[in-house]
């Protein structure tokens, strides 16, 4: 498409991921919107990207319900929507909590489903719509002390297949990012170790995947990309 047509909803734009991919969007052209539920930080990445911000937590239907209504309306339309919101929590079985596990899933899989499902019932009334969904390679290969993300990461995958099917006859193009580890503020928030931090990912690659995915002629759709660092 072309990104100066875009219209987006972008999930977890506060930090990291969704922070760079808002910020190159909007170089791009396109109108954004992006959404988290810390309001001094989203209020922060707002005015650093020049994207709209609207508080929300995706976990929760009523707030996923209103978020796509007003994000189309501050849009003048909507065509695109990113799930990048994510929780992470690494444990080993015999630790981890019914209530963690839970968590991770109420964002990575009930966050995403909700806001597709609510931004499907747009595209599918218009003909033409976008979804990214943001995985992992944990979602391709499981992990120790992985149980609770990989699993989140596994369900969104799944999702994204399931919703590429269904929505394709009313030409809605679903598109999977899988990024391994990125330097970002969420490896601090889940206390993974990082060595050779030079050697990793960073937001502004994975965000560049994303522009290149949205940005190719609607003819056509990359199903899903999976990015490694060369030398980890």
């Amino acid at each position: 498409m072309n990104l100066s047509d875009a219209k987006v909803l972008l999930t977890g734009g506060s930090s990291g991921i969704g922070l760079e991919t808002a910020r190159q969007l909007v170089q791009a052209g396109a109108a954004v919107v992006i959404c988290g539920r810390d309001e001094a930080a989203l209020a922060h990445a707002a005015q650093t990207t020049g994207a709209g911000a609207i508080r929300a937590d995706v976990s929760q239907e009523a707030d996923v319900i209103a978020l796509v209504q007003r994000a189309a309306q501050q849009l003048g339309g909507l065509n695109v929507v990113i799930n990048n919101a994510g929780f992470g929590l690494h444990a080993p079985l015999p630790a981890l909590t019914l209530a963690g596990f839970q968590q991770v899933l109420a964002t990575n899989v009930l966050g995403a489903f909700l806001v597709g499902r609510e931004a499907a019932k747009h595209f599918i009334a218009q003909r033409a719509g976008n979804i990214i969904n943001v995985a992992s390679t944990a979602g391709q290969r499981g992990y120790a002390t992985g149980t609770a993300y990989a699993a989140s990461k596994f369900a969104l995958r799944g999702m994204s297949e399931c919703w590429r099917v269904e929505l394709r006859p009313h030409n809605i193009r679903v598109m999977e990012v899988n990024p391994s580890e990125v330097i970002t503020p969420f490896l601090e928030k889940v206390g993974w170790p990082v060595q050779h931090p030079e050697r990793k990912l960073q937001a502004a690659d994975v965000a560049r995947a994303i522009v290149h995915l949205l940005g190719m002629d609607d003819r056509g759709f990359v199903t899903d990309i999976t990015l490694w660092a060369t030398n980890p």
